[in-house]
């Protein structure tokens, strides 16, 4: 059994999101859920995970139980090791240093040794308090670290990206839709209005190879540059053309994630929104067999229309005047 530590708020869409890389995902605090098996590669292009860990045992948020539970555990471990306790949320009102320093001294007197800087091991205490499903939990979970999720996206902001237009996707829920729709290693992800690239970039960091296709020139040559200074060695394409109209084989992509235009007309002339978005939708079905489209209203009666069912659905917060509403296509 693994722990998982989850980003952000909305901890329903970060589970969603990790069954990407584990099996038999359950919340069962604020901010923290369980696993049965990872995929460890996997693992690491999350973006709404932070540290996985390889469970030791489970308690209530008593810094007392969770010294019982360390010094019943059984592992197989030797060398040097270091403890790091978080209070999810300030749930807790744990001291975090004191339960650092009462679970290292049952672990030295089990033979390791401390070492802050490089350890061997590093053992999770995990603290959180609060309502889950209409319930109160109270939970500790401990567990060996195993996965730290790779958190390099402030690198591509999209105001730093060689090209920018503004309503750009942030790359880290970019990275998040990706891994929703089921694009990784060996899969062909498509974006039919792709913009400046943003999916691209995460679909092709995570090992697929991205397809883009836009309606604009400007677009096409942003995305092209984009991709030349983020993924250089991936094999993507980037074309000019009609999200309605697709210049794809049938059957011919894994999966399909884009962002659907937001109150606005879209930029190819003879399509009103509705009329683009369901083609867009039409033309994505027939391509490919999952997708996730994001937008700034529920689109479900359109996705149904068009052959997917809709499996789930969220309604994430951008700020006051702005929901974005992420559907899972199957």
């Amino acid at each position: 059994m693994y722990c998982l530590e989850l980003v952000g708020e909305e901890d329903r869409f970060a589970a969603r999101e990790a069954e990407a890389a584990a099996t038999a995902i359950e919340r069962v605090a604020p901010g923290v859920a369980t696993a049965r098996g990872i995929d460890r590669e996997r693992a690491q292009g999350l973006a709404y995970t932070r540290f996985i860990s390889e469970l030791v045992g489970k308690s209530t948020a008593d810094i007392e139980a969770a010294r019982l539970i360390l010094e019943a555990a059984s592992f197989d471990r030797t060398g040097s090791i270091a403890v790091r306790a978080r209070d999810v949320r300030a749930s807790t009102e744990i001291d975090t240093q004191t339960v650092e320093r009462v679970l290292g001294s049952v672990l030295v007197d089990r033979g390791f040794t401390v070492d802050l800087d490089d350890p061997d091991h590093v053992l999770r205490a995990v603290f959180s308090q609060g309502a889950l499903d209409g319930g109160e939990r109270s939970t500790c979970l401990l567990g060996w670290l195993s996965v730290e999720t790779d958190r390099d996206f402030t690198t591509r902001k999209p105001t730093d990206r060689p090209f920018f237009q503004p309503g750009s996707m942030a790359p880290m829920d970019a990275r998040a839709f990706v891994n929703l729709a089921g694009g990784g290693p060996d899969t062909t992800v498509l974006d039919p209005m792709c913009g400046t690239g943003g999916v691209l970039l995460e679909a092709g960091l995570l090992g697929a190879r991205p397809i883009g296709v836009d309606a604009q020139a400007k677009m096409v040559r942003g995305a092209q540059t984009n991709l030349a200074a983020y993924v250089p060695d991936c094999e993507a394409a980037v074309i000019r053309g009609d999200a309605t109209d697709l210049p794809l084989r049938d059957g011919s992509i894994d999966a399909v994630v884009f962002d659907a235009p937001y109150g606005r007309q879209s930029k190819i002339a003879r399509h009103g929104l509705a009329e683009l978005v369901s083609g867009a939708l039409t033309e994505a079905r027939r391509v490919a067999p999952r997708a996730v489209m994001i937008a700034d209203r529920s689109w479900a009666d359109a996705a149904e229309a068009a052959g997917w069912t809709l499996e789930d659905r969220f309604v994430r917060r951008v700020h006051r005047s702005l929901d974005r509403h992420v559907h899972i296509l199957r």
